[in-house]
């Protein structure tokens, strides 16, 4: 029987490493070679352009340096991604770092995986920085076709 694929879109958070240790505690363990599930994670990058945000006098020298840090990130991010999944001996695992806006990457990644399911963190923005910034699960929820799980941080304990 063919796995399902399940698509977990990463990016350098703290909500990113909650969702995928909650996925793989909940899907993939205490037998990894059981799931129903072939696990591909998914970075997306941002060009170093779209990062500068800016197309002024000065701006082509900064790219390069930009885009360097942006790769160091995207390395730093699967690498992570990866220990993550070796702790929990979850090995058969495709890692993928693609550049681009991450509302448009997990959705074409979940096309190009024909992935069932697409789990993204949930950041945990209030209104207002929502509506500025735009949030990923928000837009993934409406525009990936297949389900789109989000796990949220658990809330702090308060003593």
């Amino acid at each position: 029987m063919e796995k399902s694929v399940m698509v977990v879109g990463m990016d350098d958070s703290v909500h990113s490493y909650h969702a995928l240790e909650w996925t793989l505690q909940h899907f993939f363990t205490p037998s990894p070679e059981k799931s129903l599930f072939k696990l591909v994670i998914v970075h997306a990058k941002p060009s170093p352009v779209t990062a500068v945000g800016l197309a002024g006098p000065g701006a082509a020298e900064v790219i390069p340096y930009v885009d360097r840090d942006l790769k160091i990130i995207a390395a730093r991010v699967l690498d992570k991604a990866k220990e993550i999944c070796t702790a929990t001996e979850v090995n058969n695992v495709l890692f993928e770092a693609v550049e681009g806006d991450p509302r448009n990457v997990l959705c074409e990644a979940v096309e190009k995986h024909h992935a069932s399911v697409l789990v993204v963190g949930s950041h945990g923005y209030g209104a207002i920085k929502r509506a500025v910034l735009g949030s990923v699960s928000d837009y993934c929820a409406h525009h990936a076709h297949c389900s789109v799980m989000i796990v949220k941080k658990p809330p702090k304990i308060k003593h």
